[in-house]
């Protein structure tokens, strides 16, 4: 007797629904992945001869000696640093002494009511930084003569271009701030900011004199000449 043959018939419709599965996990995680990379990407970066784009800071000066800075435009205490220590550091810069590194970060975009003004402001200053750096430090000390309270609305971008292009800046970086060019950049170099010494997070100002990241509880007195120079020369 012979046998009859078994015919298995493939299940097409099992195969196409496998493969259909698998298509929809790779898109999936292709999107997890771009959005994942979106959010640590730093956009476009400030092409300028004065930017470090790996750590964001804008240098000024070229001393051998280097005095960092990472502050927050609404930050009311970063302005009262520039106030008790600016003129030290200005003068530092022109004798060659330090090169003043300024990171402009974003900590409090919180307080600003939703518009972004710490953000906003730090991309100005990389506004400014990538159309002629001589400008910052103008820019800076405009910025900070002007500056808003906390929990306020902050300055809007007609007047922050405004202000930098009173400090020197030609009409270009209007453009520059008003499409936020740099605000993931900012945000991005904000994550890079040093925790000072006995703190669970950032704070500004943060200040790090040759490297040495300062406690703003226990290093930084008020007096430039103790806390700054003396480190400097120590």
């Amino acid at each position: 007797m012979m046998m009859a043959a078994v015919r298995k018939s493939t299940n097409w419709f099992a195969i196409g629904v496998t493969a259909a599965a698998v298509v929809v996990v790779l898109i999936v995680g292709g999107v997890v992945w771009f959005a994942n990379s979106q959010v640590g990407s730093p956009g476009t970066l400030p092409q300028s001869s004065a930017v470090n784009t790996e750590t964001g800071a804008i240098a000024v000066g070229t001393g051998p000696k280097t005095v960092d800075t990472y502050i927050d435009f609404m930050c009311p205490i970063c302005n009262q640093f520039e106030q008790s220590y600016g003129p030290t550091l200005d003068q530092l810069v022109a004798d060659d002494q330090i090169t003043l590194n300024i990171h402009p970060i974003s900590i409090l975009d919180r307080a600003s009511q939703g518009t972004q003004y710490s953000t906003r402001a730090a991309s100005a200053a990389y506004c400014v930084a990538v159309d002629d750096p001589a400008n910052v430090p103008a820019f800076v000390k405009a910025l900070y003569a002007q500056q808003p309270s906390e929990n306020t609305a902050g300055l809007d971008d007609a007047t922050l271009a405004s202000i930098a292009t009173s400090a020197g800046a030609s009409d270009a970086v209007t453009s520059c701030i008003t499409d936020g060019t740099y605000e993931k950049f900012v945000t991005a170099m904000t994550q890079k900011t040093p925790v000072q010494p006995g703190q669970s997070g950032i704070a500004t100002p943060t200040i790090a004199v040759d490297g040495t990241v300062l406690s703003n509880q226990n290093d930084l007195t008020g007096d430039p000449q103790k806390d700054i120079v003396a480190r400097l020369n120590g």
